[in-house]
């Protein structure tokens, strides 16, 4: 272990950091890579509002409120 790779990027006080470099040549506090989130992650997914078909649904559902509302089917 005292033979890895150091980091080497510059800490508060302006000495080289002392942890273990990682492949990309910086420790895992100074600029290690972001993992992202993983595949499939159920918690990313949408509730579907903004979905160009919903978009479609309400501006065709407004559109038959609003003809009802020209004709004197619905009041305000």
């Amino acid at each position: 272990m005292r033979q890895a790779k150091r980091c080497g990027a510059r800490t508060r006080r302006g000495q080289p950091c002392q942890s273990p470099a990682m492949p990309n040549g910086r420790c895992r506090m100074h600029g290690g890579p972001s993992p992202g989130a993983p595949k499939g992650n159920c918690n990313a997914l949408k509730h579907g509002r903004y979905t160009a078909e919903a978009i479609a649904r309400r501006r065709e559902v407004s559109g038959l409120i609003r003809a009802a509302r020209d004709l004197g089917f619905l009041r305000q």
